[in-house]
């Protein structure tokens, strides 16, 4: 596919306060490209280490569009590979659960949790049957404190290179995510482009009109509402506001976006966490899950305040998003336009992918 320069990143440089063509948000080739040339080699959220708290362990998820199981082995070993059967390409493991192998359930071909090919019914009959040569195919997984991320990119970067400044930013704030524990899973799937979800999350622009309970907490204003890029990660910091009585040791929040689709909530009060990416499942839909954690000793009742909270801010986004994906798959309009201070987090996003589409495809 050939990007016209009126369509493309050259028209979107020359005229920085525009947004990328609507056209990109609703175009089945735009997806394949985007599947292709950013979130194959993309470090990826999956899931958390206490799902996997012993040896015997796994459990499924995905990077991007490619389908993932994450075990820990009898070596306890961490792992991560496709989780395609490589005889006729069935998926193999759902949900999470301790077992010694993995089976697929369509002719039995059964793994171990180190990936290697057990048992394969009839292979006895098959001459020279390459049992070494068929096990699963690895990918590159890494943790960082316990949240666990895979890669299934052929050469990717180490984890902590592509997390950047994040963990910094996050213990200079006083939260230890060693200390976190899992509390619960949110999933949903938004009728919007993923790049659309993505870039609601990274403007508060709106807070004042969309969201007035957050922005009865958090200031919001330009003077103290502080945005940054480092890279990658674009990093969003608001204070409580002085007539707020704050509970807890972490006197701010912050709100950590890492290109292309990984988000991490921090609110104000005591040690909490939400993480997790927005993952496109067709031009104009979205999954998207979070994991939230809290610290070991947060009491229920903060818990529970906390989870009405950003329970009411994600309805309120869920209609945002989707009535902008509306409009813009429309036709009505060719483009949008940006305001150059407060969406700036949402140019620095824009223009990554723009360059992450201009580039040749990688090896397959």
């Amino acid at each position: 596919m050939s990007l016209q320069p009126e369509h493309g990143c050259a028209a979107y440089i020359l005229a920085v306060q525009s947004t990328l063509p609507y056209s990109w948000y609703t175009d089945p080739e735009i997806l394949r490209r985007e599947r292709e040339l950013i979130f194959r080699s993309a470090w990826q959220y999956v899931g958390h280490l206490g799902q996997l708290p012993e040896p015997g362990t796994f459990f499924a998820g995905r990077a991007g569009a490619t389908p993932i199981v994450v075990t820990r082995a009898r070596d306890g070993e961490l792992r991560a590979f496709v989780n395609v059967c490589r005889h006729r390409g069935t998926t193999i493991a759902e949900g999470q659960g301790k077992r010694e192998t993995l089976q697929c359930p369509y002719h039995a071909w059964t793994y171990g949790l180190d990936g290697a090919l057990r048992t394969a019914p009839r292979s006895d009959e098959e001459p020279n049957f390459p049992r070494e040569e068929l096990g699963l195919v690895p990918v590159a997984v890494g943790a960082w404190g316990p949240f666990v991320f895979v890669n299934a990119g052929p050469d990717p970067e180490p984890l902590t290179d592509a997390l950047g400044s994040m963990p910094a930013q996050i213990a200079e704030l006083g939260l230890d995510v060693d200390d976190l524990v899992f509390h619960t899973r949110w999933e949903a799937e938004l009728e919007a482009n993923w790049k659309v979800v993505c870039e609601n999350f990274l403007e508060c622009y709106h807070c004042q009109v969309a969201h007035p309970a957050f922005a009865d907490v958090i200031d919001v204003s330009t003077e103290a509402y502080a945005l940054s890029t480092d890279g990658r990660l674009s990093s969003q910091r608001g204070p409580v506001r002085e007539n707020v009585q704050l509970e807890g040791e972490l006197q701010r929040s912050q709100f950590h976006f890492l290109w292309p689709n990984l988000g991490v909530n921090i609110f104000a009060g005591h040690a909490n966490v939400s993480i997790g990416p927005m993952v496109p499942l067709t031009p104009d839909r979205t999954y998207r899950f979070l994991d939230y954690f809290f610290g070991r000793d947060v009491g229920p009742a903060w818990i529970d305040d906390l989870m009405a909270f950003d329970t009411q801010v994600g309805i309120e986004d869920r209609a945002l998003v989707e009535g902008v994906h509306r409009g813009m798959a429309s036709g009505a309009l060719e483009h949008g336009v940006l305001m150059g201070g407060s969406e700036q987090l949402i140019g620095h996003f824009q223009q990554l992918t723009a360059a992450a589409l201009e580039a040749e495809p990688g090896p397959r």
